[in-house]
């Protein structure tokens, strides 16, 4: 599996104007190429290529394996455009929107990422440097900052290119790597997560992750940055910019957490995990304008996404279910009705006459599904007809 590892760069003054100066041109080389792309609608990397190579290089100062990573980087933007457009991500087809994204042509930040491969960037992992091409020519000893786990993973598992990325005046390396997969087992049983807002993740063997702490940290946030919006000033749009990552940070850091537990108590326990499928959910949900805010800062996808590559790693296998009625029916008898649900917290049955916490009961019909799908996915263990 492939996992994507973070390191920092510690240049100089001199090397921190070079790498801001090639982020800028090989981005406006990138928007230079895309226009023509978009003009002569060039979807192949080499119709663009033979179409822009020239020009990229006399005009931009970009030298051979920059700008054919600067085609490459304009041909995954429209193939992505496209995906999106194909999903409905961007509108239905005739809506202002989606005609918006179709009739213009794509654009790239001043210092949005770029990606570079071996031949631009080495890494000397014994020093902590790595030697990096830019337009002013090649950087040696551009040292980098990491914990000793993630220079053990560069050093086994590199593979492929790197991003370099600037985030309000601080480089980064997004380095690629290649993690073998531990061999899937054969599940004993599932343990079923149930996602959520007041309960961040809910399992069917009994762990709640409480969304309380959480749900408060966001609110003192959004007040926070409404006051300091209000005020329009210098320093209080100063403290905005370094506020800006701090919520995601802490968010991700949450999330991390909880999938590790999930995940670890499970492969102790040889179980495999099942998951909700969420997609869509924030364009199928109708919300009181209140709730909106909280639905559009719920990080669902990034914990479903945390736990499925930490199993992987591991080798628990997960499967995904129809989140459909899991908090409607009751888990002992399988009666589905709306009015089971009494509250956020508080579950009914109208049949049965079973009382439990809601999300409890969501947990364990998540698991029923994922054994279900799990079974009827499994290769058939019937002999060969002779």
């Amino acid at each position: 599996m492939k996992l994507v590892v973070q390191v920092k760069l510690l240049p100089t003054p001199e090397q921190a104007w070079a790498l801001t100066a090639t982020l800028r041109a090989c981005n406006q080389a990138a928007t230079h190429a895309a226009a023509i792309a978009h003009a002569k609608n060039l979807t192949d990397r080499n119709g663009l290529q033979q179409e822009v190579y020239a020009e990229l290089k006399a005009v931009f100062g970009l030298s051979a394996q920059p700008a054919v990573r600067v085609v490459k980087k304009v041909v995954d933007a429209y193939t992505t455009l496209k995906a999106n457009l194909r999903a409905g991500n961007l509108g239905r087809p005739g809506s202002k929107r989606r005609i918006k994204a179709e009739s213009k042509p794509v654009t790239f930040r001043p210092r949005a990422a770029q990606p570079f491969d071996d031949r631009c960037l080495s890494w000397q992992l014994d020093q902590q440097t790595v030697s990096v091409w830019t337009t002013a020519g090649r950087l040696k000893k551009v040292r980098f900052a990491c914990s000793p786990e993630t220079l053990k993973l560069l050093a086994a598992h590199r593979r492929g290119e790197s991003d370099l990325i600037e985030r309000d005046g601080t480089f980064y390396l997004m380095a690629t790597c290649d993690v073998p997969e531990a061999g899937p087992y054969e599940p004993e049983y599932f343990v079923g997560v149930d996602l959520g807002i007041a309960n961040i993740a809910t399992t069917s063997t009994g762990h709640q992750a409480a969304g309380r702490g959480l749900n408060r940290y966001r609110t003192r946030q959004q007040k926070l940055r409404a006051k300091l919006q209000k005020k329009r000033t210098k320093s209080a749009r100063r403290r905005l910019k370094e506020r800006r990552r701090r919520e995601q940070r802490h968010v991700k850091n949450t999330n991390h957490i909880i999938a590790k537990r999930i995940v670890t108590e499970a492969q102790r326990t040889s179980a495999g995990i099942a998951l909700e499928d969420l997609g869509g959910i924030r364009h199928r949900a109708r919300l009181r304008k209140p709730q909106r805010v909280t639905l559009r800062s719920w990080a669902f996808a990034q914990l479903g996404e945390f736990i499925a590559y930490k199993a992987h790693r591991q080798g628990v296998p997960v499967v995904h279910v129809d989140p459909a009625h899991t908090s409607q029916t009751c888990c002992e008898c399988g009666y589905i009705d709306k009015r089971n649900r009494v509250d956020q917290a508080l579950f009914v049955c109208r049949n049965c006459g079973v009382v439990a916490h809601a999300d409890r009961n969501a947990s364990h019909n998540i698991a029923h599904r994922g054994a279900v799908v799990w079974n009827a996915g499994r290769e058939s263990r019937v002999p060969a007809a002779p």
